[in-house]
């Protein structure tokens, strides 16, 4: 079955530019920045907001590191102990956990005991 098809029309009766164009007047330096706020607007990731550490407890800056490792370890030595007492009092699957965690926290507690041995003691006057 052959179907009839109109011939297209001529290329020239086709105006070159269509003269009501809304881009027309437009700077397309300007149009490229829209087009970039636009995409950063709905695809860019918000910044994420600024952290700003609490107040109620804070470490003095001007403490030297001997000092902070000390009380690290005197604190994880604290901690240790109340765990192991602690898994005393309780039955054997929670005991198991308790001993596990006081078990990290002895860890801890060597790694930084270590750290203390490594530091270069002060040079004094």
């Amino acid at each position: 079955m052959f179907k009839v098809t109109p011939n297209p029309p001529e290329t020239d009766a086709l105006p070159e530019s269509d003269p009501t164009s809304p881009y027309s007047a437009l700077d397309p330096t300007k149009l490229n920045d829209a087009a970039e706020r636009a995409l950063d607007h709905y695809l860019k990731p918000p910044a994420p907001p600024q952290r700003t550490p609490s107040s109620m407890f804070v470490v003095s800056p001007n403490i030297d590191t001997e000092s902070l490792l000390a009380h690290a370890c005197e604190s994880m030595a604290s901690a240790s102990i109340m765990l192991s007492d602690f898994a005393g009092l309780l039955e054997t699957p929670y005991r198991n956990t308790l001993l596990g965690i006081q078990q990290v926290v002895m860890l801890g507690e060597l790694a930084v005991n270590r750290a203390l041995d490594n530091l270069e003691p002060p040079t004094r006057n």
